[in-house]
């Protein structure tokens, strides 16, 4: 009542601040989400969650890829197209019987010439500096084979031997432009009509 002294027990409990402090040392309540004892199974700040282990293979890999000189991934790089120029070399595909099956599984079982097809034989001819029947088997895989050859050179280059190269930049744009003339390319080789009977292979 009006008189009577208030004492701290019977003083009446203030209103939550509706515009708590935001600093790096404001007070988290109990119930807070970003608090200690934090609701809704909200992990709290601050913990340091132990590294994954990697398994045996991954620490293999690692292992070898620290040991191994800076030669040897491009080393590797050029075995393997190394061997892509020898089996073609090997083979021969221009010679095949006439009855013989496609190795292609789609021309296989469609008869249709698959977006890659007639590309080991244009990799023969261009080993034999054949340039125009390389074209006439696949003329967009002659036409990358310059492009492919640089970024391999620049790149093996600057590992192996630290060389600064001019580095070729294809931006997004050209990648997709290509895949698209690509696309049109495999549907056009593959028309029943002239003059695009002279793509197939």
């Amino acid at each position: 009542m009006y008189g009577e002294r208030v004492t701290s027990v019977d003083r009446p409990a203030a209103a939550p601040d509706p515009h708590p402090p935001a600093g790096p040392h404001a007070h988290h309540g109990p119930h807070d989400e970003h608090g200690p004892h934090a609701e809704h199974g909200a992990w709290p700040a601050g913990v340091a969650y132990p590294p994954v282990e990697p398994d045996r293979f991954t620490r293999l890999v690692l292992r070898l890829h620290a040991r191994a000189p800076r030669w040897a991934v491009p080393l590797a790089a050029l075995g393997c197209v190394g061997l892509g120029m020898a089996y073609a070399l090997l083979s021969d595909p221009t010679h095949s019987d006439p009855d013989a099956r496609p190795t292609c599984l789609l021309k296989l079982t469609t008869g249709l010439d698959c977006p890659g097809c007639g590309g080991t034989r244009a990799l023969w001819y261009v080993l034999h500096a054949d340039l125009p029947a390389a074209a006439r088997h696949h003329f967009l895989f002659v036409f990358s084979l310059p492009f492919l050859a640089w970024l391999f050179v620049s790149w093996a280059g600057n590992r192996a031997f630290g060389w600064r190269l001019p580095e070729l930049r294809i931006s997004p744009k050209v990648i997709g432009g290509f895949l698209a003339l690509w696309l049109a390319f495999s549907v056009a080789r593959n028309l029943p009509w002239a003059p695009f009977t002279s793509l197939y292979v």
